[in-house]
């Protein structure tokens, strides 16, 4: 057997060190230091067995050095893992108040109702009554209508590299746990916030100093405030942030909404796209300078300098950027590029893009776990896949033609390879997008046409030469003033965005082939099938209940409900959970996604129970985004989700009953001398919304039973108990949060 090439033992060890982090990435809990220890002593028997056999038995010594590394990978991302985890806040201080002096590490970011940042805690203030602090805690300073509200507004004069003394409330990183839901505890395990905690009013905050540590923040909340100076329109001052220094908190929620439903959520992130456009026009520029001076030219070459150029341009760009993740892992993949090219190694593409994912693995592990790895990495292989083969005998265009010819056919060929790239992207990426957010973008094709050279090449110089020309961000407005324009046209197209539910692995399986079969340079007789086999995951199978039975889904939405009844054919939703903020809540945070997913992008019935913001905060968000028969409700008359629910909104009352596909639901409370009662009570004097609650039970023919009770109190309870004894016995109770 001939022994395996060079290229076939280093795809081994590459694919054996992503293995060994994959594996790890899926264990339960994490094992004890002394594991992860004996991993490593097992990958240094592999490696050294691996080396004396590399002569008499090479592909027996490739396996042995690929499994010798995947051992090595698998005990250093656990051995990370268990020391960051080590770094938590002692339980023993989760719910306390504990004062802290430390410095604003990161630019404040600003929402509705206040300002989170990242505080770097002095030495001498970690350690308190109770244990030790993390060094760097995410802490939020809110004021108004927030659920974690001081009474301190915050302060307009907190700036990065200021030292400040706050009471905090700390509580380890806690995230919603729902199914096809954001991972927020995953990401600042991430990015090693270990703890969060926002400000009390008890000692008052404090500014003590000005300090010039955290230059980069510092210049980059100088630039925003600048911005924010020059552009009046405070949307599109947004938008010219986010894009300059990485300031995405700048953007209004709608119009996230509507970058994610026109496919161009990708180009207001400080993407690979951006870093390395901005890389890739920079050493140009230094390619040019460059050849300009003969010294120069004996000292190092004109592409060298443009490259390494380049290179010093995307990190300095990423920096300023807030040196994200995805930022960082696109420096990660060109330094590596650059590295093997610099040593002359002319890698095929695989090998390549290999090589990279291993470098960014080294650096972070967790990035295996993050969409945007598989997104990034997936639309480089699929441009590099699909690139056609050139004809070996091309005719050449005559050299006689015309200069106007000889530019015009430049220009036509990069605009064809500019559509060409955007098509294999556009198309290629669909079901891994699928995979990962149950949408794309219809209009995604038709937008990126457009805003990918619109951004790339004339909104983002603008958002970054106006730091040296303020004049500059008032015509980078303009652009994106005409680029919201052009979206929201998009965007008002029937069927501009295709949602599906979450498909099962084989479905998945086969719509990613799909998507390499698609943009193979293959003939189209073969790329025909592509269609057939994306089609599971475009329009996956639903688990659903057979006839006669009910699902019950409990969302993790925090204090409140909401609850998903899923018959064969229809749904109920129960309750919409919190609103968070002014600019936050659980129909947009969590609901909207779920039911999604689920495949319940129609509610027949939306039941809101009692008033209080902690029941109906998300209805607003689910009667806009799904659609939504009939909303059952006891609010009183004039109450803004009635006028927004409009013919659709009627009231919950005791005694009104209704059979889904051999499912029973029956309305126990309000009572018609509830409501009476109620119009009847003075103003100053309304009566408690719990005490209006709606009750529904659900119950199968024969079968299992559910109450859900809203936030009914003690009396509310008691009548029910005497006016239906045995008619209450159910198996499932969903506790009232006020109840007995």
């Amino acid at each position: 057997m001939r022994a395996p090439s060079a290229g076939a033992r280093i795809a081994g060890l590459g694919l054996g060190w992503l293995l060994g982090i994959a594996v790890q990435l899926q264990e339960p809990t994490l094992a004890a230091p002394a594991v992860y220890l004996g991993v490593g002593g097992v990958a240094v028997a592999l490696a050294a067995l691996a080396f004396a056999l590399r002569r008499r038995l090479a592909w027996t010594a490739c396996i042995g050095g690929a499994a010798a590394l995947a051992a090595v990978a698998f005990a250093s991302s656990g051995w990370r893992a268990a020391d960051r985890l080590d770094d938590v806040l002692p339980a023993a201080l989760e719910g306390r108040d504990v004062v802290v002096v430390g410095v604003v590490a990161s630019l404040p970011q600003r929402g509705a109702n206040g300002v989170r940042f990242r505080m770097r805690v002095d030495g001498g203030s970690r350690r308190v009554d109770g244990g030790t602090l993390p060094p760097l805690l995410a802490v939020g300073w809110y004021a108004g209508f927030h659920e974690d509200a001081s009474t301190l507004a915050p302060g307009g004069e907190l700036r990065a590299g200021q030292r400040w003394r706050f009471a905090l409330r700390l509580r380890r990183p806690h995230g919603n746990v729902n199914p096809h839901g954001f991972d927020y505890e995953l990401q600042m395990f991430e990015q090693g916030l270990r703890a969060t905690g926002y400000v009390r009013d008890t000692p008052a905050p404090a500014r003590l100093a000005d300090t010039d540590r955290y230059p980069v923040e510092r210049f980059r909340q100088r630039l925003r405030d600048a911005i924010e100076a020059r552009v009046s329109d405070r949307r599109t001052a947004g938008v010219l942030a986010a894009l300059a220094i990485g300031d995405q908190g700048s953007i209004d929620r709608e119009d996230w909404d509507l970058f994610r439903n026109t496919g161009v959520a990708h180009l207001v992130a400080i993407s690979g796209l951006h870093i390395t456009m901005f890389a890739w026009l920079f050493g140009c520029l230094v390619d040019a300078a460059w050849r300009r001076s003969a010294r120069a030219m004996r000292v190092l070459p004109a592409v060298s300098a443009g490259r390494w150029g380049g290179m010093a341009a995307a990190v300095a760009y990423a920096v300023v950027s807030g040196w994200g993740i995805p930022a960082q892992r696109t420096v990660w993949m060109l330094a590596t590029v650059l590295l093997l090219r610099s040593l002359g190694l002319r890698w095929p593409w695989p090998l390549v893009l290999l090589a990279a994912a291993v470098v960014v693995t080294i650096v972070d592990p967790w990035a295996l776990t993050q969409a945007g790895f598989w997104l990034s990495f997936s639309a480089v292989g699929l441009l590099m896949v699909s690139s056609p083969v050139q004809a070996r005998d091309a005719p050449a265009r005559s050299a006689n033609a015309p200069p106007w010819r000889r530019r015009l056919d430049g220009v036509l060929g990069h605009v064809g390879t500019g559509v060409r790239t955007q098509v294999v992207a556009t198309v290629g990426l669909v079901p891994l997008t699928l995979v990962f957010f149950q949408q794309v973008s219809v209009v995604g094709f038709l937008a990126n046409l457009v805003a990918i050279p619109l951004v790339t090449l004339v909104v983002t110089p603008l958002a970054l030469l106006g730091a040296l020309a303020a004049p500059l961000w008032s015509l980078g407005g303009l652009a994106v003033k005409a680029l919201a324009g052009y979206r929201s046209w998009l965007a008002a197209w029937p069927g501009a965005v295709w949602i599906a539910p979450a498909a099962p692995l084989w479905a998945q399986a086969t719509g990613l082939a799909a998507a390499v079969l698609i943009v193979l340079p293959l003939p189209w007789r073969m790329r025909a099938f592509a269609p057939l086999l994306a089609l599971p995951l475009l329009v996956p199978p639903r688990e659903l209940p057979p006839d006669g039975s009910f699902d019950l889904v409990a969302a993790d939405i925090g204090q409140g409900s909401a609850i998903l009844i899923r018959t064969r054919s229809h749904a109920l939703l129960f309750d919409a959970g919190p609103q968070y903020s002014r600019d936050s809540d659980a129909g947009q945070r969590v609901l909207v996604p779920l039911l999604r997913a689920l495949g319940d992008a129609r509610i027949d019935t939306l039941v809101l129970s009692p008033r209080d913001l902690d029941h109906v905060g998300g209805a607003k968000a689910v009667l806009g985004s799904l659609d939504v028969a009939r909303v059952s409700s006891s609010l009183e008359s004039g109450h803004p989700i009635l006028a927004f629910a409009g013919p659709r909104a009627s009231r919950c009352e005791a005694g009104q009953r209704w059979t889904w596909d051999g499912v029973e639901f029956a309305v126990l409370r309000p009572e018609a001398d509830d409501y009476r009662a109620a119009a009847d009570r003075p103003a100053e004097r309304p009566l408690k919304a719990n005490a209006m609650s709606c009750v529904v039970r659900v119950a199968e023919q024969g079968g299992r039973s559910a109450i859900l009770t809203g936030d009914i109190e003690r009396e509310q309870e008691a009548r029910l108990v005497a006016s239906l004894g045995d008619g209450l016995h159910s198996d499932v109770l969903l506790v009232p949060h006020h109840g007995s």
